[in-house]
């Protein structure tokens, strides 16, 4: 027998939930739960509890076993009664406090580096606090109820339709609303258009850029895709060489992480070849807001909207905190996606989305994304000086885009240099840990170094650390 108390807020100002449980009937176990909340300090001293009718209606019982359980629990001493101020916890009633108690002690979070200089990861402290809370405020004060039920599987009409008109002018994206699949960023998306096994909107073999994210390669092999890498020169991915895969995985506007873009042939090429072979090309635009010393490159999908998914994020632009991304989908695909994603939408929050459209439509994005490439830029700068004054013998590139850039190595150091960056507190990435398992080791030896996520304070003291560890010409 279990009964639970939840309904006499209005009575005692807090819920209270009571298990009648365990033997000696029900007069037993209300005076036993009663006696554990007063002694555990649920109900804390000079608490007034409800009327005998009230509780005996809420829990269901009758209302002599609610005043005995009380009239045990006076005697007692656990609770007092006076004519006109109803039944009350006693003021000595305090809360069981163990003679002996160890305390315990919370779990020591590890020691992050000194410096960070991963790869990946925007500037947290430059997040729009004041614009966006502004925009999210507006958006909750104008969200229709309907926003408030079970969500829309493609994410809310308002954040789909703001995209397509910035994707379309920021990234020259062709698409509408509808062929927009809100999703909680490129992992996701890929989780939903490879599934598990052979239940998923594409299939396998699939071929990726010889380096790229282990993470997005773990995810593919998890759900059964045999990835097939292609190698990589000074225009990009070596699209010539795609065969009998499926689809296609590139960042065609600019290479993760050795940088630059996908050559306007190889572009055009990767079209023709799925128009040929019925397959599709998966653009990730991680990025592509953040450019520096070249035009924009708009997104390959602009060539061939029936051809290509195009997927991007906040999460390199604002923050991956946010948890919001989008897949721009061929017609054919919208459907499978949808039913892929399911009928309940729980993995981006409505009131977030709002507030991105919000964000989009006021303008408050183009102007932080304007703000953060100037800073992202002149983080660059400082990079490119400091190499050139204390590390000349390290050529840097891929640095025309994005929040990172590849210092090449000699020939077998990097290995060494990531060791000795992580001795010296300098958090950085090996341009190894992005190879294909099944490519060669085109690219050479280097570091993947992001120059976004350091705090500003911290970025010359970083930046000196890193030229301590690079060897020597």
């Amino acid at each position: 027998m279990t009964e639970s108390w939840v309904n006499s807020a209005e009575r005692i100002g807090a819920d209270l939930h009571l298990e009648l449980s365990g033997p000696g009937g029900r007069r037993a176990a209300l005076t036993r739960a009663l006696r554990e909340a007063v002694r555990g300090g649920r109900l804390a001293p000079g608490t007034r509890l409800p009327p005998y009718r009230s509780l005996a209606a809420d829990l269901g019982v009758a209302r002599n076993t609610v005043a005995d359980a009380y009239a045990e629990l006076v005697a007692e001493g656990w609770l007092t009664a006076r004519q006109g101020s109803g039944t009350r916890v006693a003021d000595r009633a305090e809360p069981l406090r163990h003679a002996v108690r160890t305390p315990v002690k919370a779990p020591s979070r590890a020691r992050g580096p000194r410096h960070d200089l991963r790869q990946g990861a925007p500037d947290a402290s430059a997040f729009p606090r004041a614009a966006w809370s502004a925009c999210y405020r507006r958006a909750l004060q104008g969200a229709p109820s309907e926003a408030f039920g079970p969500g829309d599987p493609a994410g809310r009409r308002e954040l789909r339709e703001a995209l397509t008109e910035y994707l379309a002018r920021a990234r020259g994206v062709r698409t509408e609303p509808d062929r927009i699949v809100v999703c909680s960023g490129f992992a996701h998306a890929l989780r939903l258009l490879f599934g598990q096994g052979a239940g998923g909107v594409l299939r396998g073999p699939l071929g990726v850029e010889a380096y790229g994210l282990e993470f997005h390669r773990g995810l593919l092999a998890t759900a059964g895709v045999r990835t097939v890498p292609l190698p990589l020169d000074e225009h990009g991915a070596r699209v010539d060489v795609l065969g009998r895969e499926r689809a296609v995985l590139l960042t065609p506007a600019h290479q993760f992480p050795t940088g630059g873009p996908l050559h306007p042939e190889r572009r055009a090429a990767v079209i023709d070849w799925a128009r040929a072979r019925g397959a599709v090309v998966l653009e990730d635009d991680y990025d592509g807001e953040f450019r520096y010393d070249r035009k924009p490159v708009g997104a390959l999908q602009g060539l061939d909207p029936e051809r290509v998914i195009y997927v991007g994020s906040v999460s390199k632009s604002l923050s991956p905190a946010l948890r919001l991304g989008w897949m721009v989908l061929p017609q054919r695909y919208v459907g499978p996606v949808l039913a892929a994603k399911g009928e309940r939408e729980s993995w981006a929050s409505v009131l977030d989305q709002l507030a991105l459209a919000e964000f989009l439509v006021s303008g408050s994005y183009d102007r932080h994304v304007r703000r953060m490439r100037q800073r992202y830029r002149h983080r660059r700068d400082r990079l490119v000086a400091a190499l050139a004054a204390d590390a000349p013998q390290v050529e840097v590139t891929g640095i025309a885009a994005g929040l990172h850039a590849v210092l090449r190595l000699p020939p077998g150091t990097e290995r060494s240099a990531v060791k000795a960056a992580a001795w010296q507190g300098v958090a950085l990435d090996g341009l190894a840990a992005f190879r294909h398992p099944q490519a060669a080791a085109s690219a050479g030896d280097g570091l993947v170094v992001g120059y976004a996520a350091a705090a500003e304070h911290a970025y010359g003291a970083a930046l000196e650390a890193l030229c301590g560890v690079l060897p020597p010409g």
